[in-house]
Protein backbone atom coordinates (compact mmCIF):
# COMPACT_ATOMS: atom_id res chain seq x y z
CA UNK A 1 0.00 0.00 0.00
CA UNK A 2 1.60 3.45 -0.90
CA UNK A 3 2.24 5.99 1.47
CA UNK A 4 -0.37 8.22 -0.12
CA UNK A 5 -3.02 5.90 0.11
CA UNK A 6 -1.77 5.29 4.14
CA UNK A 7 -2.76 9.00 5.15
CA UNK A 8 -6.01 8.67 2.89
CA UNK A 9 -6.97 5.65 5.42
CA UNK A 10 -7.13 5.69 8.88
CA UNK A 11 -4.77 2.57 10.65
CA UNK A 12 -7.96 1.51 12.04
CA UNK A 13 -9.51 -0.14 9.19
CA UNK A 14 -6.05 -1.09 7.24
CA UNK A 15 -6.32 -4.65 6.04
CA UNK A 16 -4.18 -6.84 8.44
CA UNK A 17 -1.70 -9.23 6.62
CA UNK A 18 -3.64 -12.62 5.43
CA UNK A 19 -0.72 -15.29 4.97
CA UNK A 20 -0.69 -17.87 2.43
CA UNK A 21 -2.61 -16.09 0.16
CA UNK A 22 -3.73 -13.48 -2.51
CA UNK A 23 -6.35 -12.01 -0.48
CA UNK A 24 -4.22 -9.07 1.44
CA UNK A 25 -3.61 -7.39 -2.38
CA UNK A 26 -7.19 -7.70 -2.82
CA UNK A 27 -8.39 -6.64 0.23
CA UNK A 28 -5.47 -3.92 -0.14
CA UNK A 29 -6.95 -2.74 -3.81
CA UNK A 30 -10.48 -2.56 -2.57
CA UNK A 31 -9.58 -0.26 0.15
CA UNK A 32 -7.67 2.19 -2.57
CA UNK A 33 -11.29 2.04 -4.86
CA UNK A 34 -13.82 1.97 -1.47
CA UNK A 35 -12.27 3.01 1.56
CA UNK A 36 -10.56 5.93 0.13
CA UNK A 37 -13.54 6.80 -2.35
CA UNK A 38 -16.44 5.58 -0.27
CA UNK A 39 -16.32 5.18 3.19
CA UNK A 40 -17.80 7.51 5.64
CA UNK A 41 -14.30 6.45 7.52
CA UNK A 42 -15.04 5.39 11.73
CA UNK A 43 -12.51 6.95 13.10
CA UNK A 44 -14.01 9.99 12.28
CA UNK A 45 -16.67 9.38 13.41
CA UNK A 46 -15.54 8.26 16.66
CA UNK A 47 -16.63 4.72 16.49
CA UNK A 48 -19.23 2.94 15.17
CA UNK A 49 -20.23 1.51 18.71
CA UNK A 50 -20.08 4.71 19.66
CA UNK A 51 -22.86 6.28 17.07
CA UNK A 52 -25.86 6.35 18.98
CA UNK A 53 -27.71 7.28 15.86
CA UNK A 54 -30.42 5.33 13.61
CA UNK A 55 -29.06 2.77 11.56
CA UNK A 56 -28.62 5.30 7.98
CA UNK A 57 -27.68 4.36 5.09
CA UNK A 58 -24.21 6.04 5.96
CA UNK A 59 -23.49 4.07 9.42
CA UNK A 60 -24.03 0.49 7.05
CA UNK A 61 -21.52 1.68 4.62
CA UNK A 62 -19.22 2.80 7.61
CA UNK A 63 -20.11 -0.94 8.95
CA UNK A 64 -19.11 -2.56 5.13
CA UNK A 65 -15.63 -0.49 5.00
CA UNK A 66 -14.73 -1.32 8.83
CA UNK A 67 -15.22 -5.05 7.68
CA UNK A 68 -13.09 -4.65 4.40
CA UNK A 69 -10.53 -3.42 6.04
CA UNK A 70 -10.29 -6.76 8.50
CA UNK A 71 -10.33 -8.66 5.49
CA UNK A 72 -13.51 -9.87 5.96
CA UNK A 73 -14.90 -9.30 2.15
CA UNK A 74 -18.11 -11.89 3.40
CA UNK A 75 -19.02 -9.81 5.97
CA UNK A 76 -18.93 -6.52 4.15
CA UNK A 77 -21.16 -7.99 1.59
CA UNK A 78 -23.68 -8.93 3.88
CA UNK A 79 -23.73 -5.32 5.54
CA UNK A 80 -24.15 -3.94 1.73
CA UNK A 81 -26.93 -6.62 0.92
CA UNK A 82 -28.69 -5.68 4.09
CA UNK A 83 -28.42 -1.97 2.97
CA UNK A 84 -29.90 -2.94 -0.24
CA UNK A 85 -33.00 -4.47 0.86
CA UNK A 86 -33.16 -1.70 3.11
CA UNK A 87 -32.85 1.22 0.26
CA UNK A 88 -33.18 -1.27 -3.03
CA UNK A 89 -32.89 2.21 -5.22
CA UNK A 90 -29.15 3.31 -3.64
CA UNK A 91 -27.27 2.77 -6.47
CA UNK A 92 -24.05 3.56 -4.98
CA UNK A 93 -24.60 0.77 -2.63
CA UNK A 94 -25.14 -1.67 -5.79
CA UNK A 95 -21.93 -0.39 -7.48
CA UNK A 96 -19.63 -0.81 -4.27
CA UNK A 97 -21.59 -4.58 -3.81
CA UNK A 98 -20.53 -5.27 -7.41
CA UNK A 99 -16.91 -4.09 -6.52
CA UNK A 100 -16.87 -6.35 -3.22
CA UNK A 101 -17.97 -9.57 -5.68
CA UNK A 102 -14.85 -8.71 -7.81
CA UNK A 103 -12.76 -7.93 -5.06
CA UNK A 104 -13.22 -11.72 -4.15
CA UNK A 105 -11.83 -12.86 -7.71
CA UNK A 106 -9.61 -10.34 -9.22
CA UNK A 107 -7.56 -6.82 -7.78
CA UNK A 108 -10.15 -3.88 -9.08
CA UNK A 109 -8.57 0.07 -9.66
CA UNK A 110 -10.87 1.71 -9.17
CA UNK A 111 -14.90 2.36 -7.80
CA UNK A 112 -17.23 1.48 -10.56
CA UNK A 113 -14.93 -1.91 -12.13
CA UNK A 114 -17.34 -2.86 -14.71
CA UNK A 115 -17.42 -2.44 -18.68
CA UNK A 116 -20.59 -1.77 -19.00
CA UNK A 117 -20.94 1.05 -16.72
CA UNK A 118 -22.33 5.00 -18.09
CA UNK A 119 -19.22 7.19 -17.40
CA UNK A 120 -21.23 10.05 -16.49
CA UNK A 121 -23.46 8.17 -13.77
CA UNK A 122 -20.26 7.00 -12.85
CA UNK A 123 -18.54 10.18 -12.22
CA UNK A 124 -22.15 11.31 -10.41
CA UNK A 125 -21.76 7.90 -8.16
CA UNK A 126 -17.91 8.84 -7.33
CA UNK A 127 -18.93 12.21 -6.50
CA UNK A 128 -21.26 11.55 -3.77
CA UNK A 129 -18.90 8.95 -2.48
CA UNK A 130 -16.22 11.78 -1.86
CA UNK A 131 -18.87 13.76 -0.11
CA UNK A 132 -19.93 10.98 2.06
CA UNK A 133 -16.19 10.54 2.75
CA UNK A 134 -15.43 14.01 3.18
CA UNK A 135 -18.79 14.88 5.91
CA UNK A 136 -17.07 11.76 7.87
CA UNK A 137 -13.34 12.58 8.08
CA UNK A 138 -14.46 17.06 8.55
CA UNK A 139 -17.60 15.73 10.99
CA UNK A 140 -18.36 19.06 13.39
CA UNK A 141 -16.22 19.85 16.23
CA UNK A 142 -17.47 18.30 18.85
CA UNK A 143 -16.43 21.32 21.08
CA UNK A 144 -17.63 23.76 18.33
CA UNK A 145 -21.12 25.38 17.00
CA UNK A 146 -22.26 26.82 13.83
CA UNK A 147 -21.60 30.87 14.16
CA UNK A 148 -24.59 31.63 13.03
CA UNK A 149 -26.88 30.80 15.42
CA UNK A 150 -27.00 33.70 18.26
CA UNK A 151 -30.47 33.55 19.00
CA UNK A 152 -33.77 31.77 18.06
CA UNK A 153 -36.85 32.80 19.41
CA UNK A 154 -39.16 30.57 21.41
CA UNK A 155 -40.98 28.88 18.51
CA UNK A 156 -37.36 28.12 16.84
CA UNK A 157 -36.82 24.79 18.71
CA UNK A 158 -34.30 23.84 15.82
CA UNK A 159 -32.30 25.27 13.24
CA UNK A 160 -31.21 23.87 9.74
CA UNK A 161 -27.47 24.61 8.89
CA UNK A 162 -26.18 23.55 5.35
CA UNK A 163 -22.95 23.66 4.47
CA UNK A 164 -22.68 23.29 0.91
CA UNK A 165 -19.13 22.61 -0.26
CA UNK A 166 -19.97 19.34 2.15
CA UNK A 167 -23.50 18.77 0.64
CA UNK A 168 -24.13 18.39 4.56
CA UNK A 169 -27.37 19.41 6.06
CA UNK A 170 -27.08 19.99 9.60
CA UNK A 171 -30.26 20.17 12.40
CA UNK A 172 -29.32 21.74 15.09
CA UNK A 173 -31.39 21.86 18.42
CA UNK A 174 -30.92 25.20 20.89
CA UNK A 175 -30.65 23.76 24.91
CA UNK A 176 -29.92 26.96 27.04
CA UNK A 177 -28.97 29.47 24.11
CA UNK A 178 -26.14 26.82 22.75
CA UNK A 179 -26.84 24.98 19.94
CA UNK A 180 -26.80 21.12 19.97
CA UNK A 181 -25.99 18.84 16.93
CA UNK A 182 -29.08 15.84 17.26
CA UNK A 183 -29.01 15.14 13.49
CA UNK A 184 -26.89 15.34 9.96
CA UNK A 185 -27.65 14.26 6.33
CA UNK A 186 -26.17 14.18 3.03
CA UNK A 187 -27.64 16.63 0.40
CA UNK A 188 -27.18 17.60 -3.23
CA UNK A 189 -26.91 21.05 -4.34
CA UNK A 190 -27.39 23.08 -7.44
CA UNK A 191 -25.80 21.82 -10.73
CA UNK A 192 -23.12 24.87 -11.00
CA UNK A 193 -22.88 25.15 -7.07
CA UNK A 194 -23.77 28.14 -5.00
CA UNK A 195 -23.80 31.50 -4.57
CA UNK A 196 -27.31 32.14 -6.42
CA UNK A 197 -27.19 35.62 -8.67
CA UNK A 198 -29.67 34.96 -11.48
CA UNK A 199 -33.14 33.14 -12.40
CA UNK A 200 -31.94 29.63 -13.97
CA UNK A 201 -28.09 29.80 -13.12
CA UNK A 202 -28.95 26.30 -11.35
CA UNK A 203 -26.85 27.69 -8.10
CA UNK A 204 -28.10 27.17 -4.71
CA UNK A 205 -28.03 30.74 -2.50
CA UNK A 206 -26.52 31.63 0.12
CA UNK A 207 -27.87 33.51 3.14
CA UNK A 208 -30.38 33.19 5.75
CA UNK A 209 -33.76 31.53 4.98
CA UNK A 210 -36.90 30.34 6.86
CA UNK A 211 -39.09 27.05 5.95
CA UNK A 212 -42.13 28.57 5.03
CA UNK A 213 -44.82 25.55 4.03
CA UNK A 214 -44.75 21.81 3.70
CA UNK A 215 -45.77 19.82 0.33
CA UNK A 216 -46.68 16.53 0.46
CA UNK A 217 -45.19 14.28 -2.18
CA UNK A 218 -48.53 13.36 -3.18
CA UNK A 219 -49.18 16.91 -4.92
CA UNK A 220 -45.73 17.17 -7.01
CA UNK A 221 -44.11 15.57 -9.67
CA UNK A 222 -42.15 12.34 -9.06
CA UNK A 223 -38.76 14.58 -9.18
CA UNK A 224 -39.36 16.30 -5.92
CA UNK A 225 -39.89 12.33 -3.72
CA UNK A 226 -41.79 12.54 -0.45
CA UNK A 227 -42.26 16.03 -0.70
CA UNK A 228 -40.88 19.68 0.00
CA UNK A 229 -39.86 22.64 2.63
CA UNK A 230 -40.16 25.90 0.46
CA UNK A 231 -37.69 28.37 1.64
CA UNK A 232 -38.30 32.02 1.39
CA UNK A 233 -35.60 32.94 -1.08
CA UNK A 234 -35.27 35.76 -2.50
CA UNK A 235 -35.22 37.02 0.83
CA UNK A 236 -34.95 40.92 1.62
CA UNK A 237 -31.28 41.20 1.18
CA UNK A 238 -31.76 39.23 -2.49
CA UNK A 239 -33.86 41.79 -3.42
CA UNK A 240 -32.12 44.32 -2.18
CA UNK A 241 -29.10 43.39 -4.42
CA UNK A 242 -30.78 42.14 -7.67
CA UNK A 243 -31.27 38.97 -6.98
CA UNK A 244 -32.97 36.79 -9.29
CA UNK A 245 -34.71 33.23 -9.39
CA UNK A 246 -36.91 31.76 -7.06
CA UNK A 247 -38.93 28.44 -5.58
CA UNK A 248 -35.72 27.15 -3.59
CA UNK A 249 -37.11 24.46 -2.16
CA UNK A 250 -35.63 21.44 0.15
CA UNK A 251 -37.31 18.50 -0.97
CA UNK A 252 -36.93 14.98 -1.59
CA UNK A 253 -35.93 12.82 -4.59
CA UNK A 254 -37.16 10.64 -7.59
CA UNK A 255 -38.76 6.97 -6.57
CA UNK A 256 -36.32 5.73 -9.01
CA UNK A 257 -33.55 6.79 -6.40
CA UNK A 258 -32.00 6.77 -2.83
CA UNK A 259 -30.02 9.92 -3.67
CA UNK A 260 -28.96 12.36 -6.43
CA UNK A 261 -25.40 13.89 -7.61
CA UNK A 262 -23.76 15.85 -4.96
CA UNK A 263 -24.89 18.71 -7.80
CA UNK A 264 -27.59 17.31 -9.35
CA UNK A 265 -30.64 20.33 -9.06
CA UNK A 266 -31.72 23.12 -10.28
CA UNK A 267 -30.86 25.32 -7.07
CA UNK A 268 -33.22 23.06 -4.81
CA UNK A 269 -31.58 20.85 -1.97
CA UNK A 270 -32.37 17.21 -2.59
CA UNK A 271 -32.06 15.07 -0.15
CA UNK A 272 -33.08 11.06 0.05
CA UNK A 273 -36.53 10.67 0.43
CA UNK A 274 -35.96 9.05 3.94
CA UNK A 275 -33.95 11.65 5.05
CA UNK A 276 -36.57 14.33 4.04
CA UNK A 277 -38.94 12.67 6.53
CA UNK A 278 -36.59 12.61 9.61
CA UNK A 279 -35.77 15.89 8.66
CA UNK A 280 -39.23 16.56 9.05
CA UNK A 281 -39.26 15.50 12.95
CA UNK A 282 -37.00 19.18 13.54
CA UNK A 283 -39.30 21.80 10.97
CA UNK A 284 -41.84 23.87 11.84
CA UNK A 285 -43.62 25.71 9.10
CA UNK A 286 -42.96 29.42 9.34
CA UNK A 287 -40.74 29.40 12.17
CA UNK A 288 -37.27 27.04 10.98
CA UNK A 289 -34.13 28.78 9.68
CA UNK A 290 -32.18 27.43 7.16
CA UNK A 291 -28.94 29.20 7.35
CA UNK A 292 -27.16 28.06 4.15
CA UNK A 293 -23.69 28.87 4.17
CA UNK A 294 -20.64 27.54 1.44
CA UNK A 295 -18.40 25.94 4.34
CA UNK A 296 -20.12 26.67 7.71
CA UNK A 297 -17.53 28.30 10.40
CA UNK A 298 -16.84 27.00 13.45
CA UNK A 299 -17.00 28.63 17.30
CA UNK A 300 -16.83 27.47 20.86
CA UNK A 301 -20.15 27.84 22.78
CA UNK A 302 -18.27 30.63 24.71
CA UNK A 303 -17.30 32.62 21.41
CA UNK A 304 -20.62 32.55 20.37
CA UNK A 305 -22.51 34.07 23.80
CA UNK A 306 -19.46 36.72 23.57
CA UNK A 307 -20.80 37.45 19.97
CA UNK A 308 -24.14 37.42 20.70
CA UNK A 309 -23.78 39.52 23.94
CA UNK A 310 -21.80 42.11 22.17
CA UNK A 311 -24.80 42.51 19.50
CA UNK A 312 -27.70 42.50 21.64
CA UNK A 313 -26.11 45.33 23.11
CA UNK A 314 -26.08 47.57 20.51
CA UNK A 315 -30.30 46.21 19.71
CA UNK A 316 -30.82 47.04 23.32
CA UNK A 317 -28.78 50.97 22.85
CA UNK A 318 -30.89 51.16 19.59
CA UNK A 319 -34.37 50.57 21.47
CA UNK A 320 -33.23 52.77 24.01
CA UNK A 321 -32.50 55.64 22.23
CA UNK A 322 -35.55 55.37 19.90
CA UNK A 323 -37.61 55.12 23.14
CA UNK A 324 -35.84 58.49 24.72
CA UNK A 325 -37.67 60.22 21.67
CA UNK A 326 -34.30 61.45 21.19
CA UNK A 327 -34.28 61.63 17.02
CA UNK A 328 -30.82 61.67 16.80
CA UNK A 329 -29.43 59.87 18.92
CA UNK A 330 -31.97 57.21 17.61
CA UNK A 331 -31.05 57.91 13.66
CA UNK A 332 -27.08 57.42 14.82
CA UNK A 333 -27.95 53.74 14.89
CA UNK A 334 -28.32 53.84 11.04
CA UNK A 335 -25.74 53.47 8.58
CA UNK A 336 -24.39 55.23 5.48
CA UNK A 337 -25.47 52.50 3.29
CA UNK A 338 -28.76 52.15 5.09
CA UNK A 339 -32.47 51.04 2.82
CA UNK A 340 -35.51 50.46 3.03
CA UNK A 341 -37.98 49.20 1.02
CA UNK A 342 -38.37 52.74 -0.57
CA UNK A 343 -35.98 55.06 1.06
CA UNK A 344 -32.10 55.61 1.30
CA UNK A 345 -30.56 57.30 4.80
CA UNK A 346 -31.78 60.79 4.24
CA UNK A 347 -35.25 59.89 2.82
CA UNK A 348 -35.19 57.48 6.06
CA UNK A 349 -33.71 60.51 8.51
CA UNK A 350 -36.16 62.91 7.08
CA UNK A 351 -39.00 60.71 7.19
CA UNK A 352 -38.32 60.05 10.99
CA UNK A 353 -37.58 63.69 11.90
CA UNK A 354 -41.03 64.28 10.74
CA UNK A 355 -42.58 61.49 12.31
CA UNK A 356 -40.95 62.17 15.78
CA UNK A 357 -41.97 65.71 15.64
CA UNK A 358 -45.94 65.34 16.81
CA UNK A 359 -44.72 62.61 19.90
CA UNK A 360 -44.22 63.37 23.55
CA UNK A 361 -43.31 59.78 24.58
CA UNK A 362 -42.54 56.46 22.69
CA UNK A 363 -42.79 52.76 24.17
CA UNK A 364 -41.23 49.47 22.42
CA UNK A 365 -41.32 45.89 23.05
CA UNK A 366 -39.96 42.82 21.24
CA UNK A 367 -41.18 39.59 20.59
CA UNK A 368 -40.08 36.47 18.90
CA UNK A 369 -36.89 37.82 18.04
CA UNK A 370 -34.55 35.74 16.38
CA UNK A 371 -30.90 36.82 15.89
CA UNK A 372 -28.60 34.96 12.70
CA UNK A 373 -25.16 35.79 11.57
CA UNK A 374 -25.22 35.49 7.53
CA UNK A 375 -22.84 33.57 5.71
CA UNK A 376 -23.27 35.63 2.65
CA UNK A 377 -21.07 38.52 3.66
CA UNK A 378 -18.56 38.97 6.73
CA UNK A 379 -20.30 40.65 9.73
CA UNK A 380 -23.74 41.14 8.96
CA UNK A 381 -26.62 40.14 11.13
CA UNK A 382 -30.27 38.99 10.43
CA UNK A 383 -32.81 40.22 12.96
CA UNK A 384 -36.27 39.79 12.89
CA UNK A 385 -39.06 40.53 15.55
CA UNK A 386 -42.82 41.24 16.58
CA UNK A 387 -42.40 44.51 17.35
CA UNK A 388 -45.61 46.39 19.36
CA UNK A 389 -44.74 49.89 19.02
CA UNK A 390 -46.83 52.58 21.36
CA UNK A 391 -46.76 56.65 21.42
CA UNK A 392 -48.45 59.62 22.07
CA UNK A 393 -50.02 59.28 18.81
CA UNK A 394 -50.21 55.40 17.27
CA UNK A 395 -50.24 51.91 18.35
CA UNK A 396 -49.36 49.32 15.99
CA UNK A 397 -48.21 45.90 15.82
CA UNK A 398 -45.49 44.81 13.16
CA UNK A 399 -43.44 41.77 12.46
CA UNK A 400 -39.81 43.45 11.04
CA UNK A 401 -36.65 42.43 9.67
CA UNK A 402 -33.61 44.23 9.68
CA UNK A 403 -29.75 43.75 9.02
CA UNK A 404 -27.02 44.96 10.69
CA UNK A 405 -23.41 45.47 9.76
CA UNK A 406 -20.34 46.29 11.24
CA UNK A 407 -19.46 49.96 10.54
CA UNK A 408 -15.54 50.74 11.96
CA UNK A 409 -16.14 49.41 15.43
CA UNK A 410 -19.39 49.64 15.94
CA UNK A 411 -22.87 47.71 14.83
CA UNK A 412 -24.96 49.83 12.38
CA UNK A 413 -28.78 49.01 10.36
CA UNK A 414 -28.07 48.57 6.79
CA UNK A 415 -31.79 47.50 6.51
CA UNK A 416 -35.08 47.79 8.21
CA UNK A 417 -38.87 46.87 6.85
CA UNK A 418 -41.64 44.71 7.41
CA UNK A 419 -40.98 41.43 7.12
CA UNK A 420 -43.01 40.22 4.04
CA UNK A 421 -45.28 37.15 4.29
CA UNK A 422 -43.80 34.20 2.31
CA UNK A 423 -45.19 32.93 -1.17
CA UNK A 424 -45.55 29.87 -2.43
CA UNK A 425 -43.50 29.68 -5.33
CA UNK A 426 -42.48 26.81 -7.58
CA UNK A 427 -39.08 25.55 -8.58
CA UNK A 428 -37.30 26.82 -11.70
CA UNK A 429 -37.27 23.12 -12.34
CA UNK A 430 -40.91 22.51 -12.20
CA UNK A 431 -42.78 20.92 -15.39
CA UNK A 432 -43.72 23.32 -17.54
CA UNK A 433 -47.05 21.87 -17.97
CA UNK A 434 -48.08 21.79 -14.18
CA UNK A 435 -46.06 25.53 -13.71
CA UNK A 436 -49.17 26.82 -16.35
CA UNK A 437 -51.95 24.46 -14.79
CA UNK A 438 -51.05 25.72 -10.99
CA UNK A 439 -50.97 29.28 -12.50
CA UNK A 440 -54.11 29.39 -13.60
CA UNK A 441 -55.40 27.64 -10.65
CA UNK A 442 -53.95 30.56 -8.28
CA UNK A 443 -55.65 33.17 -10.50
CA UNK A 444 -58.83 31.44 -10.11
Amino acid sequence: MSASLRRLIPTAIRPRPLRGTGLQRIVARALVAIAASLAWITAAAGGLEAAAKPLSADVQLERAIANVGRGALTNAIGEIDRLIEQFPNFRLAHLVRGDLLLARAQPIADLGNTAHAARERLEELRAEARARVRAGREAPPADQVPRYLLQLDARQTSAIVIDAERSRVYVYAMEGGTPRLVRDFYSSIGKLGIGKEHESDRRTPIGVYQVTSWLSGNRLPDLYGSGAYPIDYPNARDRLLGRTGYGIWIHGVPSDTYARAPRASDGCLALANPDLEALGTYVRPGATPVVIARQVEWVTPEELRADRDTFRAALDAWKRDWESNDVERYLAHYAKEFRTSDKDLEGWKAHKRRVSAGKSWIKVEFDKLSVLRDPGAKDLVSVTFDQDYRSSNLSQRTRKRQYWAREGASWKIVYEAPAQAPVLVLPESYPAGVRAEVSAAKRN
